[in-house]
């Protein structure tokens, strides 16, 4: 008897597979853009785009989908605030190329490089500093202010009433959700607050109403700027130790090696590939979706090609013009009240990463790299002026790069010694 592993599905089914896929990724791909601005059909457009690019590179055997990346919604924000759109999409193209970089060295070094360069201790605080610089847009939403909470743009009453049953929703579904459902607590967040934000006349359907059927998503070309891409690139470092986790987990659910077959230059190649061109046309950066190996795992279908019909119905739904149009009308109370909490999860997972890996806070040296890059980070300290002003995340991580190979005890002090 054949395993039961959708190698062999027939047609019809790998495409229900791939919608289903798409489905349990669609909530956290399209928020992100609607956070920082960006256009959600784009995005939907460069995670096809981004999955069958590393498809490509990896030869169609990991069963992963690519999508947008949480860990680079605060620079983005600010970058965008200081140079412009086109300018923060140079740096995700520049960002995409430190994890083609990354790749290389692994090919020549070996995995371990990974793991020297960028040890617990370093990456733990810039998670944490991530999702806890974030927490005020998250906040100022959910009571409907803009992120920034210069303006209030839904009444702070009928605000509350529509984030915090979206929040409690997402947190129950996430909890006490069975099955395929428990992959898409976003969804379920955003389908009720969504009812309720249209119950209390907040969502405005005009502009649904107005945009066509068919129409090309909102292309941006990238520019370079110097500043922005020295802003972007530390940040690159966090999410890349994300998707050596990524693809260790979807590893462990199909039982294969993909750090050895195809290799983790070929994922970082891919991954890097996938999102410098997500940058080239006005989308947001890529990695590996924790929520789709859950459905990988839940299912037990382990055909990569599910994703690359995942990755075409993507494609296709960001000419849906209409389907745009409806994201963008998503009320900002809605996305405040799920970002409570995927906010705080970011942090969660740099703290798990510290204790998982029992990483000795007692001693001066841990506790100086942690605690300097969570200030810097969550502080909001900026070095520098101008054009190659280095603030916020991206300067936390290189100061945590810095003090962990300059500090007595680490790798590189102690070459220095030998």
């Amino acid at each position: 008897m054949q395993p039961a592993d959708g190698f062999n599905d027939p047609l019809w089914r790998q495409l229900l597979s791939g919608a289903q896929m798409l489905f349990v990724a669609f909530g956290a791909l399209v928020l992100m853009p609607l956070i920082t601005g960006m256009d959600p059909n784009v995005a939907l457009f460069t995670a096809g785009i981004g999955t069958l690019l590393f498809q490509s590179v990896t030869g169609r055997q990991v069963p992963v989908f690519l999508a947008s990346s949480f860990a680079f919604i605060a620079p983005i924000i600010a970058a965008k605030a200081s140079f412009g759109l086109p300018a923060v999409l140079g740096g995700v193209v520049a960002a995409g190329l430190v994890y083609v970089l990354l790749g290389g060295l692994v090919k020549l070094k070996g995995p371990a490089f990974i793991d020297r360069l960028l040890p617990p201790v370093v990456i733990a605080p810039v998670i944490i500093s991530i999702g806890l610089a974030l927490s005020p847009v998250a906040v100022n939403m959910a009571m409907g202010k803009s992120g920034d909470g210069a303006a209030q743009l839904v009444p702070y009453n009928t605000a509350m009433l529509i984030s915090m049953p979206a929040l409690v929703t997402t947190v129950l579904v996430a909890v006490l959700g069975k099955g395929i459902f428990r992959l898409v607590p976003i969804l379920a967040g955003i389908a009720v607050g969504c009812s309720l934000a249209l119950l209390f006349g907040v969502i405005d359907t005009a502009a649904i109403a107005a945009a066509p059927w068919l129409a090309l998503p909102n292309f941006v070309a990238p520019e370079l700027h110097w500043g922005a891409i020295l802003y972007m690139l530390p940040v690159a470092l966090a999410p890349a130790i994300e998707h050596i986790g990524g693809v260790v987990a979807v590893g462990g659910v199909t039982g294969k090696n993909y750090l050895k077959q195809p290799g983790l230059h070929r994922t970082l190649l891919g991954d890097g590939l996938a999102t410098s061109a997500a940058g080239l046309f006005g989308g947001p950066p890529n990695t590996t979706y924790a929520e789709v190996t859950g459905a990988v795992m839940l299912t037990k279908n382990y055909n990569p090609k599910i994703m690359t019909w995942a990755a075409l119905f993507a494609i296709g739904l960001a000419f849906v013009g209409k389907f745009g149009a409806a994201l963008q009308s998503i009320p900002v109370p809605v996305m405040g009240g799920i970002l409570c909490l995927l906010f705080g999860s970011i942090a969660v997972v740099g703290l798990n990463t510290l204790i998982r890996h029992q990483v000795d806070l007692s001693e001066a040296r841990n506790l100086i790299i942690v605690s300097v890059t969570l200030v810097f980070g969550i502080g909001g300290m900026v070095v520098g002026g101008g054009e190659f002003a280095l603030s916020g995340i991206s300067l936390c991580a290189l100061a945590a790069l810095l003090l962990n190979g300059l500090l007595p005890g680490g790798n590189a002090w102690k070459r220095a010694q030998g």
